[in-house]
Formats: structure tokens, sequence, C-alpha cells
């Protein structure tokens, strides 16, 4: 268990006379109790009192692996065939009697289960949120969590490695990505962080396009999108590179995105603003004429999620400090045509920034 952020979150639930947390979402379970695992639509839940000692809730068919992981305290576990509710249900009761107060993440809990909560508990207060408590205490990374995301940014490089080496004409898009995974798999990297994304050609001009049966063709540009999970964090890279000699055109886009990639990792340090970071790299895009075609926000947190707070966008005046994780990731998404994104992920530091991966990010010619 997490015990120092355990210990943040029962100083905040004690500010707000919360009496047990309930964590629904996996990967702060995994945040906070060291388990990690993804039930699908089975309950997996960490409830967590203010003084008593706290319990996981999880799939019977997960309780051995809850155990033998870090979390030292009780695991309670249900079967398909019964009602987690009424298990869940009792054991707060016996545990703890009826909450006063029970804070939530509203940001992820769902309403079939909230409502059985209201339902089970009618004296208690559900208002208390803890969604942002859990993003302030995500927003900054230690030591120890920033040597994880360079782990799974060493990965990510091998991913891209690995891919380059099979861009030529005529290869399909899907089969670039199931070689990498396979490949991947074979040196123990279990699990990407999102689905691999290998775009050729017109196909890059979808910001989230899905590899299919499209061939990669002479003189076209690649992207790749594409991360790895190790020790339950996440890794997020993007490089485009090109089969043959692009035209003119598409170089310039190339260039044009490179040069915004750039401008904006080389500007992060502790005092700039997520706004003011997201407009240097939409600047230089629309300083080219292509502003209408850079189509989302400049960066996003990572850590335990592919997706974490803060964003890099347009109207966040958040003062970026040191400790943050994010990407810097701007594109240009010409439809029909072409389409270029570059990504980092990158470790704040007291006077700039460290990537978490290395390949290089000049256009490379295959």
């Amino acid at each position: 268990m997490n015990q120092e952020k355990v210990k943040e979150l029962r100083n905040w639930m004690e500010k707000n006379g919360v009496e047990l947390a309930y964590i629904s979402d996996p990967s702060h379970i995994g945040y906070f109790s060291g388990f990690e695992s993804n039930p699908m639509e089975r309950i997996l839940a960490l409830f967590i009192p203010l003084e008593k000692e706290p319990f996981l809730f999880a799939p019977g068919l997960e309780v051995e692996d809850a155990k033998a992981s870090s979390w030292e305290y009780d695991v309670i576990g249900y079967l398909d065939s019964e009602d987690p509710w009424k298990i869940i249900v009792e054991e707060i009761k016996k545990r703890y009697g009826a909450p006063k107060k029970m804070a939530l993440e509203k940001g992820q809990l769902v309403l079939d289960r909230y409502q059985k909560l209201v339902d089970a508990f009618t004296g208690t207060d559900f208002s208390a949120d803890m969604t942002p408590l859990i993003q302030q205490l995500q927003l900054y990374k230690t030591e120890e969590e920033c040597q994880k995301l360079i782990q799974a940014g060493s990965t990510a490089d091998l991913a891209f490695e690995i891919g380059f080496k099979l861009v030529k004409p005529g290869v399909t898009e899907e089969t670039i990505v199931a070689e990498i995974e396979y490949e991947l798999k074979k040196q123990g990297i279990k699990q990407m962080s999102f689905p691999t994304e290998v775009l050729a050609g017109p196909n890059a001009a979808s910001p989230h396009g899905s590899p299919g049966k499209n061939t990669v063709k002479e003189n076209e540009l690649v992207l790749f999108d594409l991360g790895t999970i190790v020790n339950g964090y996440c890794s997020d890279a993007t490089r485009t590179v090109a089969c043959g000699k692009p035209s003119d055109h598409r170089k310039k886009i190339f260039e044009i995105v490179y040069e915004a990639q750039m401008k904006a990792q080389a500007a992060i340090k502790p005092g700039i603003t997520a706004a003011q970071l997201d407009k240097i790299a939409r600047d230089v895009i629309e300083g080219y004429g292509y502003g209408e075609y850079f189509n989302h926000r400049l960066g996003h947190g990572i850590g335990t999620t592919i997706h974490e707070f803060p964003s890099i966008v347009a109207g966040n005046d958040m003062e970026i400090k040191e400790g943050m994780c994010f990407s810097i990731e701007p594109g240009i998404y010409l439809p029909n045509d072409v389409g270029v994104r570059i990504e980092d992920c990158v470790y704040v530091t007291k006077d700039g920034c460290i990537p978490f991966t290395k390949t290089p990010k000049e256009l490379i010619v295959l």
C-alpha cells in the first residue's frame, strides 16, 4: 500500500468530515493499494476509513493475486454467482457501521453503482468528491514513479525500433502493429498502454485512426503512436517517419510539426503555464497557415493511466511545476492527404524537462 498517499487522503478526509472513502477506478486502486488489475465488468473496490483498517474488494478469481501483491490488509472476494453489493454493504456495516459521510470518485463512478450505495445507506452524505484530490496527488511524481516512467519510455523506444524495421512498400498497418506487440511480448512486455496506432499516408490524417489493411506506399509518411505499461506506469510517444523520399509538401508539414514540438518542449520550465505551452506550439502551426488542422490539445498528464491531469491546453492557466509529467504532441492533419504528429512525454525539472523517450524526432527515412 502507498502509505504516503493514503495518509494524504486521510488528512483530506479529516478536514472534510469524511468517515469512509470508496475508490472505484481500477488504476486509482492500484495507485493506493499496489494491486494492479483490470476487472472488466466485475467490481473491484477499495474502501479506506478515516481510522480503522481498509479492505480491498475483488472478484473471486483475483483474490489470491491481490493477496500476493503489496496490499497487506484484508481482501474480500465474491463469486460471479453472488451479489457483490450485498457483500460490500455487509462488510462496510460490520467494519465501520453506517458512515455519516462517504467520499466517492464522482469523475469515474457509474450511476448504477452510485445508486446501490444510496439505496443501502439512506442516511449517508455522498457529497464529498475525491476526484480533484486524486488529480492533485497524482500531479507530482516521486523519484520512484519517475523511474517507472523512464522504464516504460525505454520500452516504447524499443517498440519504435521494432516497428521502423518493418516499414516498406506493401506491408499493412495491422501487420506492423501485430509484429511490434508480438516482439514486445517475447521480451516480457505484456501490455500496451493503449491500442497501438500505425497509420500510413492519408490514414494518418485521423488523429485517432485505426490501423487496418491499408498498406504503406513508397514516398509516404507513416505515423506511429504507441506506449507500454511497466510496473503499473504508462508510456506514450509518437513519431512520424518516411518510407522512401516524401514530397516537398509532406516534408514541409513534417518540419512545421517538428518545429512546434521542439519549441514547446524547449520552453518547459517551472513557472510557465499550460496555456502558454499550448500557445507556443499553436503559434508555430498557425504561422504557417495550418492552425485549423491542429485540432486537439497540446498534451495531457501521464502516470498510472495514459491520460491524467492536467491538460496542456488553451485556457488552462495552471502553472507548471517541478515533478509534473505530461505530453507535448502537436500535429497537423490534412484530410485525404497527410497526417503528422510528434510526441514526447516529459518530467519537469527545476530548470527544464527530461523526456521519457529517446527515439530521434527528426524525419527518419526508411
